[in-house]
């Protein structure tokens, strides 16, 4: 497992969760647009985290197109003892 890109991403996560917390709390004006923007930016990082945790530090740097993509999607329920 790859710590390094396991930990940048959840630290991301972790940075959007407690962004959109205490928007959500203190902006009157926030609204499921501003949600939709900040749970996407969530998900990409908890996905990248779980789907990127093997990859290599070049994989990494390089973050290919083709990579993006498939780190970016939500794991499988049986990945994550979902079901």
């Amino acid at each position: 497992m790859n710590k390094k890109v396991v930990l940048f991403h959840l630290k991301e996560a972790l940075e959007q969760l407690q962004q959109t917390v205490k928007e959500l709390g203190q902006d009157a004006s926030y609204e499921v647009e501003e949600l939709r923007v900040g749970m996407g930016h969530l998900y990409h990082h908890l996905n990248t985290a779980w789907n990127g945790k093997d990859c290599t530090d070049e994989e990494f740097k390089e973050c290919s197109d083709e990579n993006f993509s498939k780190w970016k999607k939500f794991p499988e329920e049986s990945e994550l003892y979902l079901d």
